[in-house]
């Protein structure tokens, strides 16, 4: 799968409006540590693209690490966006 490009797509919950919770903080280090394209973290969804080893990488520590921090739900959603080298919706 080293040739597909993926976006993910998610959130973590419960959210608190007045302040970040563990589990959402957890969340964006990974996918802002990772070695991921076109980042975008905010307080309702965030976003990430890159090779899908990468992605997929980041969505199982994702997982792990933001349910150990508190959160109760995870939701996400994948897509192919592509083969690597060519943009969304490329295909070979």
């Amino acid at each position: 799968m080293s040739d597909v490009r993926l976006r993910v797509e998610f959130t973590t919950e419960p959210f608190d409006l007045d302040e970040a919770p563990a589990h959402a903080v957890v969340a964006r280090e990974i996918v802002t540590g990772a070695e991921l394209d076109a980042v975008d973290v905010g307080p309702f969804g965030n976003t990430a693209e890159g090779e899908a080893d990468q992605v997929l990488g980041a969505v199982t520590a994702l997982l792990r690490e933001s349910l150990r921090a508190g959160a109760t739900r995870v939701s996400l959603q994948v897509n192919v966006i592509g083969d690597a080298g060519q943009g969304e919706g490329g295909t070979s």
